[in-house]
């Protein structure tokens, strides 16, 4: 895995890639050439078949199994970089899901609650724990969290606007935004840039490109301009399509 300089490639591992946005990123950093992609999914089967459609347009993906959400997982995981890359450049925490906007702030399901936080917080946290000494291996390590307007306390969607409903995803979205900044502090002096990135309200289901959502490729980007920051770029952010969020 060397670029055209003969210097070792970069190594990209993205979570929650069998579909939606962590696919697209996982294209899009492909495409660029930027980097062999390690793409990431709960469901094996689900993942295999998402890499393969990847490799067919000729690009550079393989899968491995993950649990965000499970100790052994993230370690299985960061065993098998650490034995076929041995080192890791950019982590891109993606995996997400129930968007429980059918659920009240003060009468939640509070299973519900502490298995969106496992997913959008303790995931992404478990994962920078575990891969840590394969980041710092990297020149210059990237770490890109994705979350949502949603966890922000100041900006138009945020938290204000949907106080009464979305109790799991927007606290959950919250606190990584605060992991985030964080990691980042915790890191600057290594040379990581640690960002978070909302993709905005993005076509990831049928159907809602009709109530407005756009297109995948789009809310993709931004996540990759901040997985393939310059040196000199931002750190502690957060962003969507490259211009920064009210936190």
């Amino acid at each position: 895995m060397t670029d055209n300089h003969s210097r070792p490639a970069r190594i990209a591992l993205v979570t929650g890639a069998n579909r939606g946005i962590g696919r697209e990123v996982c294209r899009q950093l492909a495409q660029k050439g930027a980097a062999t992609v390690l793409m990431t999914a709960r469901n094996a089967e689900l993942g295999e078949a998402a890499a393969a459609e990847l490799r067919k347009e000729g690009l550079d993906v393989r899968f491995h199994p993950l649990d965000v959400t499970d100790d052994n997982s993230a370690k299985a995981l960061a065993a098998w970089v650490r034995e076929t890359s041995g080192k890791l450049d950019i982590l891109v925490n993606n995996a997400g899901g129930d968007f429980d906007d059918d659920q009240f702030t003060l009468s939640p399901d509070m299973d519900r609650v502490r298995a969106l936080m496992e997913l959008h917080l303790y995931g992404p946290w478990r994962l920078i724990a575990v891969l840590l000494p394969l980041l710092r291996q990297a020149e210059s390590p990237r770490i890109v969290n994705v979350s949502s307007e949603a966890g922000s306390f100041g900006a138009g969607y945020g938290m204000r606007k949907r106080g009464l409903v979305l109790p799991g995803y927007c606290i959950s979205k919250a606190a990584l935004n605060a992991l985030t900044v964080k990691t980042a502090v915790a890191l600057k002096n290594e040379g990581f840039l640690v960002n978070a990135v909302c993709p905005g309200f993005t076509a990831t289901y049928p159907g809602l490109d009709a109530l407005g959502a756009r297109p995948v490729a789009e809310g993709a980007a931004g996540v990759v301009w901040a997985a393939l920051l310059p040196d000199a770029g931002p750190t502690g952010g957060f962003f969507r399509d490259g211009q920064p969020l009210e936190w």
